[in-house]
């Protein structure tokens, strides 16, 4: 695995403040870095907190994981509100949320520079990426199978149904044969 970063390495409570500040989204980095400088003054003097460009990194990274969770959150409230789950509507959806952030995190990797990550290190990582993406796909597959089943069922369900009622109607006194055909004709239950 690569390294941590300066602000994962930190105390708990400079990390705290830290990811705190960030998430309230009010202050500049400069500003952040005045702020920790002014909250943990022994760590500043001491040359131990982290610096610009590492607080602008972890806020970067910070932000992409807030808004990820703001979306799936946002996701999930409304495939639970609009889809019926008679197709697995969720699981699709869940799938789909997977596969996104499986698929961000390969481009993470392939982007990643950090000149101390081992590329045996780097290829384990790919590889157990890609096994991941062959167990989801699979797992898409299976989804996708269950759906047309599901939707073949409700489709054998509503021809049933229909020719349950186009036999009511045509059994009914006054109905023509030619009538009762056009009928079926119409419904496809022939």
């Amino acid at each position: 695995m690569s390294r941590k970063s300066s602000i994962d390495r930190m105390p708990p409570e400079v990390r705290a403040h830290i990811e705190r500040r960030l998430g309230e989204g009010r202050m500049t980095l400069d500003e952040l870095i005045a702020d920790l400088h002014g909250a943990f003054p022994s760590a500043a003097t001491q040359g131990e907190l982290p610096s610009r460009s590492a607080v602008g990194r972890y806020g970067q990274k910070l932000s992409r994981r807030l808004d990820a969770i703001k979306a799936s959150t946002e996701a999930a409230r409304l495939i639970r509100e609009q889809a019926g789950d008679s197709q697995d509507a969720r699981s699709e959806a869940l799938t789909a949320l997977v596969q996104t952030e499986l698929f961000e995190a390969i481009l993470s990797l392939q982007e990643a520079d950090d000149p101390e990550l081992d590329p045996g290190e780097r290829v384990g990582m790919l590889s157990a990426a890609a096994r991941n993406i062959a167990t989801l796909t699979r797992s898409s597959v299976n989804l996708k199978e269950f759906q047309a089943k599901a939707e073949e069922r409700i489709r054998q369900a509503l021809l049933a149904e229909q020719s349950a009622r186009a036999s009511a109607i045509t059994s009914k006194s006054g109905v023509s044969e030619e009538t009762r055909q056009a009928i079926r004709q119409v419904l496809g239950i022939e």
